[in-house]
């Protein structure tokens, strides 16, 4: 939705420009103040347009830091817990092997704990 607001936001300033323009081009004026009051607002909005393309740059370098970090984050707990389990299925297979019964899988014991 945030998204759709900067759109609409950035077409606001678009028509509204334009219109402007167009407003200075039937003005009671001379042709050469015209031009020069377009080519002055002309800067004012390019000023602004830049200074709306900056803000958005930096958001997006925000966004895109958090969401590393984010993924860092998640790749460092699913290596901590791929590791966990893999410990736990190395303790199962030691223990059957010392008493010669085959292990039952880690799912299966963690299903019967959760039902009984």
């Amino acid at each position: 939705m945030h998204e759709d607001d900067g759109t609409r936001f950035v077409w606001f300033l678009a028509g509204a420009a334009l219109g402007a323009a167009a407003a200075l081009l039937w003005a009671p004026q001379p042709g050469a103040e015209t031009r020069e009051q377009i080519r002055r607002r002309a800067g004012e909005g390019r000023e602004r347009l830049s200074e709306r393309g900056r803000d958005a740059m930096e958001r997006g370098r925000e966004l895109y830091e958090r969401g590393r970090e984010m993924a860092e984050e998640a790749g460092r707990s699913g290596r901590g817990l791929y590791e966990k389990g893999r410990d736990m299925a190395r303790e199962a297979r030691s223990g059957s092997r010392a008493d010669d019964t085959p292990a039952e899988p880690v799912a299966d014991e963690q299903a019967e704990g959760a039902a009984g």
